[in-house]
């Protein structure tokens, strides 16, 4: 049986579903960390990120295929031991948090994606390569919350150097590792369920869409524009979920 949603409430799951699954093709990546947000307006945050996980690990399956290989191997060492850390403290800190202390979080990693968005540190040198265990333990717990892993990881990344193809490749391939190590905990805390489970089925052809439309839109279209909406979109949903939370 589905989940007992409004209209709204499937309007923005189909939506954010779309939109992580252009950030998984490569395009403006890592702006799927809207969708628990985008979905946490209308439903449960926790409930949200039951929902979409299934449908972020079919995305890797869609994704991988065509960025397997291209990826810095060494990054992926360094980053995935780390974020296993992270989701292990998100695991044992589940039960601290009710949904508006969620909510406000979510709130706030929003918001502080969005700056980052708006003003990325440029650093002199790329950071030593310990710096991914901090960064990887950071994707590794926010992504356990709210499936926003990135910006750590960009944080980490990006000074790196690395060009892009590798830089989206990595990513993939990091993410998909996260992903897959979370699913455990999900099951075990019973994030995911079966009526959730029905709902990420029928979210696949979207997911799949989302995936096809990111491989295609990268030279295509100008994501500096698409970065300005997104970041936009951030800030206000962050606002909202903050809103929501104190309210």
């Amino acid at each position: 049986m589905l989940p007992d949603y409004s209209l709204l409430a499937w309007a923005l799951i189909v939506f954010s579903t779309y939109l992580t699954g252009i950030s998984k093709g490569g395009f403006a990546g890592g702006f799927g960390g809207l969708s628990v947000p985008l979905m946490a307006i209308a439903i449960g945050p926790v409930e949200a990120a039951g929902l979409l996980l299934p449908l972020l690990i079919a995305m890797d399956v869609f994704s991988i295929r065509a960025w397997w290989g291209r990826h810095s191997v060494s990054e992926v060492k360094r980053l995935v031991p780390a974020a296993a850390i992270g989701i292990i403290i998100g695991t044992l800190l589940s039960g601290v948090f009710d949904d508006d202390t969620v909510r406000l979080i979510l709130g706030l990693i929003s918001i502080l994606f969005a700056a980052y968005m708006l003003f990325k540190p440029l650093t002199p040198r790329p950071p030593h390569p310990l710096w991914a265990w901090p960064a990887g333990i950071g994707c590794g717990f926010t992504s356990f919350l709210a499936h926003a892993g990135a910006p750590p990881v960009n944080l980490y990344l990006i000074p790196r150097g690395l060009d892009k193809p590798t830089f989206i490749a990595t990513s993939v391939v990091t993410f998909t590792c996260v992903n897959l190590l979370k699913l455990g905990p999900y099951l075990w805390l019973g994030e995911i369920n079966i009526s959730s489970a029905w709902a990420s089925l029928l979210l696949v052809p979207i997911a799949w869409a989302g995936v096809r439309s990111g491989l295609w839109l990268q030279h295509r279209v100008n994501e500096r524009l698409f970065y300005r909406l997104i970041i936009l979109a951030m800030a206000t949903v962050g606002v909202q979920l903050i809103y929501r939370a104190l309210s």
